[in-house]
């Protein structure tokens, strides 16, 4: 009971440290500290390079990209902008030119995606309402990913990760009004059906926890630990 206690401690303590306050330890050598960075942020940026890219592989093969890129070039955060806002720019440029990459490919009749695959983290001991949900998480994946690209990462930066208009442009290098008017297009383009489901089910979309990101921060680690 004593260690359970001691590492809900912990875990308030970092949950209760700002980003640049973080930040500062990595620059310092605390190379442990960019773990909490990536847990903290590791559920947004894999749901913007998915919602660039459409595939659950290559978007978390971009997010590891992104947090060695990050790591990399952790001296050039200023802290003109929030660092989540610099993190998730860093993975809109992989995630998109990774599709530019893959674009190419098929250009050669090269296809090299690979089948999507949901990640259900549904836990009910009900059969009845574990289909239900599961049914429902289906279809609004369907429906999001039938979404442009250009709409749908602004969908889900608004919507599921719940920016506010202001941050969402700045990710996105795009003008308040345009993030309105794509949000507008989006919400339009789905069903009214889905849409009144939108709350707290939509945030079940695309998990990225438990083992998923024990695997995606361990992986990070060993690429970072030997620069």
């Amino acid at each position: 009971m004593r260690q359970r206690d001691e590492l809900e401690s912990d875990e308030m303590r970092a949950d209760a440290l700002t980003d640049e306050t973080i930040v500062d330890r990595v620059r310092g050598g605390d190379l442990a500290s960019f773990e909490l960075l990536m847990r903290r942020y590791n559920q947004r940026l894999f749901r913007v390079a998915r919602s660039i890219l459409g595939n659950d592989a290559e978007a978390e093969d971009a997010v590891q990209e992104t947090y060695v890129r990050a790591y990399e070039h952790l001296s050039q955060f200023r802290g003109d902008a929030a660092f989540s806002t610099w993190l998730t720019k860093i993975t809109v440029y992989e995630a998109l030119g990774r599709r530019r990459i893959r674009q190419r490919f098929r250009s050669l009749q090269i296809d090299p995606s690979e089948a999507c695959t949901m990640h259900d983290s549904a836990k009910t001991d009900d059969p009845f309402e574990h289909a239900s949900r599961r049914e429902l998480q289906s279809m609004l994946v369907r429906s999001v990913d039938a979404l442009p690209q250009d709409l749908r990462t602004v969908f889900v930066l608004r919507v599921v990760d719940g920016l506010d208009t202001r941050e969402t442009a700045e990710c996105l290098r795009l003008s308040e009004a345009n993030v309105k008017t794509r949000l507008y297009r989006a919400r339009t383009l789905l069903q009214r059906k889905i849409d009144r489901q939108i709350g707290e089910e939509v945030r079940l979309l695309h998990q990225f926890d438990g083992a998923r990101c024990d695997r995606l921060v361990e992986s990070v680690m060993r690429r970072i630990q030997g620069r």
